[in-house]
């Protein structure tokens, strides 16, 4: 496994990370996800990553105690706040971040997290309160960085241009080969500021493994054929998509690689991403995905593999 630096942060992170939206505490039974959880580490990945919302608490309770009996500095562990975990309880005042931080770590089952990031803008609170009570979450020792996920390049400046208060090191944004929305702003002001990428749908939702074939039924252990995961990977199924996909086969081939490896290989080209997180519902895949991580590919290959894709429809 390979490790890169988390922004202007001290963590190190390896380039593939653990993610738990939709499957740990949810979509997967919890035998199988500890079987992740512990392959993960065998591997060598070292970053997990979750959020208050997944599950409504569920993902973080079922990770508090899947980690419970490793050493706290054997991983980097970020979650996240902004989802609604109740009718009243969402959002990034003051009052939320100070009350979802400390429900986030009893769940956890730990006194802090490496990263503590905000998982939407928050239009309802002024940027200034959200910012002070993060300092203040950093400054009582709950959280050692702070980040964001999928925020605009002028809510990203207008963070940035704060004084006084602790700055972002982390953006985590989808980004894939076939969404590459952020290389227009939101990486270049990244990496003009000590802000690295974790990225995640770096799979498009498993679309990328070339798994599903346009006109046939998903394979029925697929996120596609359940009921609590396939929601989210609807946008990717269309036909024009999943042909194109197919394409990409013979160039995975040519790098000597599965399509995964070749796609995960895409995003971690890009100097300004730290880690690519992925889902796993077995430990199979995971052993598929961390190859990725020792993988050197032809430029070439990632530029036709680039021209395929181009035109198809932008989820």
């Amino acid at each position: 496994m390979k490790f890169r630096q988390l922004g202007s942060s001290d963590l190190n992170v390896s380039v593939i990370s653990l993610g738990s939206w939709l499957t740990y505490g949810v979509g997967v039974e919890a035998d199988h996800a500890t079987a992740c959880v512990n392959r993960a580490f065998e591997l060598g990945i070292n970053f997990i990553d979750t959020a208050n919302v997944y599950g409504r608490g569920a993902a973080e309770s079922f990770l508090g105690e899947a980690l419970a009996g490793r050493k706290r500095d054997s991983y980097v562990l970020a979650t996240k706040v902004f989802g609604q975990m109740s009718d009243t309880d969402q959002g990034l005042s003051a009052e939320q971040i100070a009350k979802q931080m400390d429900a986030s770590l009893q769940r956890l089952k730990t006194d802090y997290v490496d990263l503590y990031q905000c998982h939407r803008y928050d239009p309802n609170t002024p940027l200034e309160e959200t910012m002070e009570a993060l300092t203040k979450v950093v400054k009582e020792g709950k959280a050692r960085y702070i980040g964001f996920s999928e925020w605009s390049p002028q809510n990203i400046q207008d963070a940035l241009a704060l004084t006084g208060v602790e700055k972002f090191v982390s953006s985590q944004p989808q980004y894939s080969l076939l969404y590459r929305r952020p290389e227009a702003k939101v990486i270049p002001i990244c990496a003009a500021n000590g802000v690295s990428q974790i990225v995640w749908s770096p799979l498009a939702q498993g679309v990328l493994t070339g798994k599903y074939t346009p006109g046939s039924k998903p394979p029925a252990d697929s996120r596609a054929s359940s009921d609590s995961m396939s929601g989210a990977i609807q946008r990717w199924m269309e036909t024009p998509v999943l042909e194109a996909v197919q394409k990409l086969k013979p160039l995975a081939e040519q790098a000597g690689c599965s399509l995964a490896q070749f796609a995960l290989a895409w995003v971690l080209r890009e100097p300004n991403v730290a880690s690519a997180i992925v889902g796993a519902s077995r430990p199979s895949q995971l052993d598929d995905n961390a190859a990725a991580a020792d993988l050197v590919i032809d430029p070439a290959l990632f530029e036709k593999a680039e021209a395929i894709v181009a035109d198809v429809p932008k989820a």
